[in-house]
Formats: structure tokens, C-alpha cells, sequence
């Protein structure tokens, strides 16, 4: 068995797809589908039940893809440690978020500490970010809600109250709050299905009786109070995310206290970094002082 073969046997696992696993790897799709022949071979099992170049994993290859990323995990880390060790200033930080609106100070900070270290931040959806997390492709996530995993450590670090983001000449912007049953024939602007604030107040508008009516859904949150300002639809903004440069008014929520928690989460396996461990230091001191704060 060798190690090429196991990383092509996760792209085809993960994809299930021969010529989208042969595009991600940059090699022919008969030379993935060779390599992975002989593995069976190797192995004395198939590992995929085919049907043209669509592939699923079948029982001995479901239970062969967690060892094998257990595998894989074991000798990136190693590898990790080893960079770390003869390069202890010098690497790059994987990061993964949900949101990214507290990032920039974050990062700011920690820069003023590690200003040779890189990073490397993806924006994910709680699903994308799990993945992530449990493959150990990522130092750190920050997100909101929270993820309880055997394999994944999470620390709550703040308690975020939601708001309600109205253009100025807004009916609701002479109002400091706000009831949710009051927005039910409300136009809202929001992010899509998956990330955390979304799936929050649609399912708490959901007890009160309604669905937000979304006239746009999109991938970057921050995007969202520019379209509050131009009077797009209003908005169910995380306190952090507040942007006092644009005229826009936010209310609270009444009735319901409405919060989301942010946590800090990493793999409780993965090789964690000298540089890596300060970051995480950073983050707790940034969200401790913001919560005396609050």
C-alpha cells in the first residue's frame, strides 16, 4: 500500500466522482482510476460500487476511509510539528469562520505579536467548517453556533445579542426595539440557508408564527448592512457586526432575548503550534475585555 494511493482514495471518497477527483488531484482519470484499482487489489475488497464514472462508497469502503484519514491526519501533523520545530517563526495559520466581523482586530492584534507568521482565512458554513475541523485542515474555527464533537474541542468566548438593522427612514428608526411579530411583513436582506444567524432567527420566527420573506440571500455577511442602507430590506445583524460608518439604525429584540454564542474551536488532535497557542491567547483577551465591555 502506498501513500499515494490513500490520497487519492479520499479526493475519489470525498467527491465520489472519478472525473471531478482526477480534476481536483491535476492527474488523467486513468491514472486515478489505476491507482485505485491496485489499492483494492492491495486490499482484496472493492472499495466503490460503480455505476458509470459515478462512484459510492460501499461497507469496506466507508469503514477503510476513517482509518485511512486517521492515517493521513497522524503524518500531517507530524509534518506540522516537524516545520514548526525548524521554522518556529515563520508558517502559515489555517483559519476557518462562520462569520468574520471581529476577525480583522483579532488578527490585528496578533500580528503585532507574530508578524511573520501568515494566515489563511476561509468564510464557511457550519457544515463546510466541521469537515474541516474533524480532517484537522484547519488550526482554529471561529463559530456560531457552537459544535459538539467528540474530536473537537469548543470554547465558548462570547454571547452575542442579535439585532434589527433598518434603513434610516425606516417605519421602525425613531424605535429602540422591537417586537418579532412586528416584522412579519417585513422584507429582509440575510445570508443563505447553513450559517448560523440564518438558521437562528429563522427558526425563532418560527415559534412566533412567520418565515422572513427574503428578497436576497448571499455568502458575505458583511455585505449585508450596505443593503439595510439602501433600503433593500432590513437585517438581523449579530451585535459584533454593527457598522457605525453607514446610516443605519438597529433595534433590539423584545420578547425574546435573542443571542448567539460564538466559540473558539480546534481539533483535539491536531498539532497545535507555539505561534498557533498564542493566537488562541489573542482571541480569549480580545472577547474577555469586549464582554467587561458590554
Amino acid at each position: 500500500m502506498e501513500l499515494l494511493q490513500l490520497h487519492y482514495f479520499l479526493a475519489v471518497a470525498r467527491s465520489e466522482h472519478v472525473t471531478e477527483a482526477a480534476r481536483s488531484l491535476h492527474v488523467t482519470q486513468s491514472s486515478l482510476s489505476k491507482t485505485i484499482q491496485r489499492l483494492e487489489e492491495d486490499l482484496g475488497v472493492s472499495l466503490f460500487d460503480r455505476t458509470g464514472r459515478k462512484l459510492q462508497l460501499n461497507e469496506f469502503g466507508r469503514r477503510f476511509l476513517r482509518r485511512a484519514e486517521r492515517a493521513l491526519f497522524e503524518l500531517e501533523q507530524g509534518r506540522l510539528e516537524l516545520s514548526d520545530l525548524s521554522s518556529p517563526d515563520h508558517g502559515t495559520l489555517e483559519l476557518g469562520v462562520t462569520s468574520a466581523s471581529v476577525l480583522p482586530e483579532i488578527l490585528r492584534e496578533f500580528r503585532k505579536k507574530r508578524p511573520l507568521i501568515q494566515f489563511h482565512v476561509q468564510m464557511l458554513i457550519t457544515q463546510e467548517m466541521i469537515q474541516l475541523l474533524e480532517r484537522g485542515e484547519v488550526d482554529y474555527c471561529l463559530s456560531s453556533p457552537p459544535v459538539e464533537r467528540d474530536d473537537i474541542e469548543c470554547h465558548i468566548v462570547f454571547t452575542d445579542p442579535i439585532l434589527v438593522a433598518v434603513p434610516k427612514g425606516h417605519r421602525l428608526a425613531d424605535r429602540s426595539r422591537v417586537s418579532l411579530t412586528e416584522l412579519k411583513d417585513e422584507w429582509f436582506v440575510g445570508v443563505k440557508i447553513g450559517y448560523g444567524t440564518r438558521d437562528l432567527m429563522d427558526a425563532v420566527c418560527k415559534t412566533v408564527g412567520f418565515a422572513p420573506h427574503y428578497v436576497y440571500e448571499g455568502d458575505e455577511p458583511a455585505r449585508l448592512v450596505n443593503l439595510v442602507e439602501a433600503e433593500i430590506g432590513i437585517a438581523f445583524i449579530p451585535s459584533t457586526a454593527r457598522n457605525s460608518r453607514v446610516h443605519v439604525h438597529y433595534l433590539q429584540i423584545e420578547t425574546h432575548e435573542v443571542v448567539r454564542e460564538i466559540a473558539l474551536l480546534w481539533h483535539k488532535s491536531r498539532y497545535i503550534s507555539p505561534a498557533a497557542r498564542e493566537f488562541r491567547e489573542v482571541v480569549m483577551d480580545y472577547f474577555a475585555a469586549r464582554n467587561l465591555t458590554e
